[in-house]
C-alpha cells in the first residue's frame, strides 16, 4: 500500500501481537498489561489512563517499543497511538518530559525514524518530535533529554542534537521531498511550530533554509495551496523578528512575492500574516523604500476599503499605512531615485526632468565609484522595457550636463557604444533620448544646455 495514502484510522484498526513480543522478550509483562488496558479502548477511557497517574508510564511503553521493535506495521501503529493521544490533547506532550522519565532517551527513536522510515513513519515522527520539543520545560537549551543529569554515564540525545536533526530533515524535504505532494507541506507545517524558538531560527538560517521558503510565496487558489501559502508566510513572519534572517529576506525576491500574494489573496488569515510581516520589515534597511516603489501604499489603501471582519487585520493595515506615509516623508528625493534605478523600474517621475534635483544631488552620483551610473548603463543593455531604456539615456544626458567631468566619466564607463546601439531602436522614445545623450556626450557640458529633450 502507498504509505502516503495510509491514514491513522486505518493503522489503528490493526491487531498487534503484543503477547508474541512479550514471549520473545521485546516487551515486559508490565508493558503487556498496560497495552491490554489501553489498546482498542474508547477515547474517554484512554483519556482517564493518560491524564491521571499512568500518563508517563504509557509514554515509556510507547518509546520503548519504538526503540526495540523494528517491524514496520508495529512502528506505524505505535506512532499512530502517540499521534492520536497528542491530537486529542496537545498538552500531553509534556508527559514526555516527566521527571520519572529522566533516565530515558525519549528523543532518539523519533529522530532515527525521520531518516529510516517510510513516508508515513517520517511524517508522524516529525510531527510528534516537533510537539515534544516545543513542550519541553524552558530554559533547557543545553541539557540532555527530559532533564537527565548531564554527568550521567548513559549517552543521551541532547536537545541540540534534536533541533539540528529536525532542521536538517526539514530543509531536505524543502529541497527534495520524500513524498511529491506531502513532503513540503509537512515540513512547512512543522516549521510554523519550531521557528517560534530563536535557536531554531539560527539553525534554519545557517542551513540556508530561508531561500527554500521564498519560492513557496505565490498566489494560491486551492484550499491546500492557500494553507501552504499561509503557513509559509507565518514562517517568514517569525523569521522577520530575527536580524540574520532579515538579511536573507532582503537579498531575495521575498518582498515582491509577499506584495503580489497579499494583493491577490482574499483569505483574511493570509492577508493578516503578510501585513504583519511587512510591518516588521518596514523599518529595516531599504525595505521601506522598496515597498513604496512596489506600490504598497496604494495596495494598503485598496485592502483597507474591503470588508474585513478581523479587527487585528484592520489595525495592522492602519499601522502599515501610517508607517508607509512616514517612510515616504523620510525618503529624500535622491533615496527614491536610487531605489528606482536599483529596482530597474525607471519611469518619467518628476525628479528626472527637475534641474534642481540634478543640481542638488549631482555629487551623490559619485558614491561607490559611480555605482548608479553603472546600473543605468546596465539597464541600457539588459532591460526589456523601452521606457526604462529611454529614461536611462535621458538621465545619463542629465549627468553629462550637470557634472563638471560628466562627459569624461560617462565615456570612461563605456556608455557611448551602448547608447549608440539604441539610436536604431524601434521605439521612438528610446531613439529620441539616445540621440540627446550622444549629442551631449559629443558637445560637452558647455553646449549641452542648449539641447532640449
Amino acid at each position: 500500500m502507498d504509505h502516503a495514502q495510509l491514514t491513522t484510522e486505518q493503522v489503528l484498526k490493526r491487531d498487534i501481537p503484543w503477547e508474541t513480543y512479550m514471549t520473545t522478550k521485546l516487551i515486559t509483562g508490565t508493558c503487556l498489561q498496560l497495552l491490554r488496558r489501553y489498546d482498542h479502548k474508547s477515547e474517554s477511557y484512554r483519556a482517564q489512563l493518560l491524564d491521571h497517574e499512568d500518563g508517563p508510564a504509557y509514554v515509556r511503553v510507547f518509546v520503548g517499543i519504538l526503540r526495540h521493535i523494528f517491524k514496520e506495521e508495529t512502528v506505524e501503529y505505535v506512532l499512530s497511538l502517540i499521534d492520536e493521544m497528542l491530537a486529542a490533547n496537545p498538552g500531553r506532550a509534556r508527559l514526555f518530559h516527566d521527571e520519572s522519565l529522566s533516565g530515558d532517551d525519549t528523543y532518539e527513536p523519533f529522530l532515527r525514524l525521520l531518516w529510516n522510515g517510510n513516508w508515513f513513519i517520517q511524517e508522524k515522527s516529525c510531527k510528534i518530535l516537533a510537539s515534544i520539543v516545543s513542550a519541553r520545560p524552558k530554559p533547557q537549551d543545553r541539557i540532555v533529554a527530559n532533564g537527565g543529569a548531564s554527568n550521567s554515564k548513559k549517552i543521551f540525545t541532547t536537545i541540540d542534537d534534536v533541533l539540528k536533526g529536525l532542521v536538517e530533515w526539514l530543509c531536505a524535504q524543502l529541497k527534495k521531498p520524500s513524498h511529491p505532494s506531502h513532503g513540503i507541506p509537512t515540513a512547512v507545517n512543522c516549521l510554523t511550530t519550531l521557528l517560534k524558538e530563536p535557536v531554531v531560527r539560527s539553525s534554519f538560517v545557517q542551513a540556508d533554509g530561508v531561500k527554500l521558503l521564498v519560492p513557496l510565496i505565490s498566489p494560491a487558489s486551492t484550499q491546500q495551496s492557500i494553507q501552504l501559502l499561509y503557513e509559509t508566510c507565518f514562517c517568514v513572519w517569525l523569521l522577520s523578528y530575527y536580524e540574520p534572517a532579515i538579511e536573507y529576506l532582503a537579498t531575495s525576491r521575498t518582498l515582491p512575492r509577499l506584495i503580489e500574494a497579499v494583493k491577490s489573496s482574499t483569505k483574511e488569515k493570509v492577508v493578516r500574516v503578510i501585513v504583519l510581516t511587512l510591518g516588521n520589515l518596514l523599518s529595516k534597511g531599504t525595505f521601506g523604500a522598496q515597498m513604496v516603489d512596489l506600490g504598497l501604499p496604494q495596495i494598503v489603501q485598496s485592502l483597507k476599503a474591503q470588508a474585513w471582519s478581523d479587527e487585528d487585520l484592520l489595525e495592522a493595515l492602519n499601522q502599515l499605512g501610517e508607517g508607509l506615509k512616514d517612510n515616504i516623508k523620510r525618503l529624500s528625493s535622491f533615496d527614491k531615485y536610487k531605489q528606482e534605478v536599483f529596482l530597474g523600474h525607471l519611469d518619467w517621475s518628476p525628479m528626472h526632468k527637475d534641474s534642481a534635483f540634478w543640481r542638488d544631488n549631482i555629487t551623490n552620483f559619485e558614491e561607490n565609484d559611480f555605482q548608479i551610473l553603472r546600473v543605468l548603463i546596465t539597464i541600457l543593455d539588459t532591460s526589456s522595457d523601452p521606457r526604462a531604456q529611454a529614461v536611462a539615456c535621458f538621465d545619463l544626458s542629465q549627468f553629462i550636463q550637470h557634472h563638471s567631468a560628466g562627459r569624461i566619466i560617462v565615456t570612461d564607463l563605456k556608455a557611448k557604444e551602448r547608447v549608440m546601439k539604441l539610436m536604431n531602436h524601434e521605439n521612438d522614445e528610446v531613439t529620441k533620448n539616445a540621440l540627446l545623450c550622444i549629442q551631449r556626450l559629443f558637445l560637452g557640458a558647455k553646449y549641452a544646455s542648449f539641447l532640449q529633450a
